[in-house]
């Protein structure tokens, strides 16, 4: 009884989140993938910048 209860307070708190708009949404994704790409693209540089700096070192 507790699992049926528990899914109706689910569904009635679902009823009151505000959810994104169409244009916000789209923003948000934007968003989210430049700044994955741009993090990802920066962690490449400093790695490739370490193997060229040990190289020096160990070969």
């Amino acid at each position: 009884m507790k699992v049926v209860s528990f899914f109706k307070n689910v569904s009635r708190e679902m009823k009151k989140v505000s959810w994104p708009g169409k244009q916000e949404l789209y923003r948000y994704t934007v968003t989210v993938v430049a700044t994955v790409v741009i993090v990802a693209l920066f962690f490449t540089l400093v790695d490739l910048g370490i193997t060229q700096i040990l190289n020096l070192f160990f070969e």
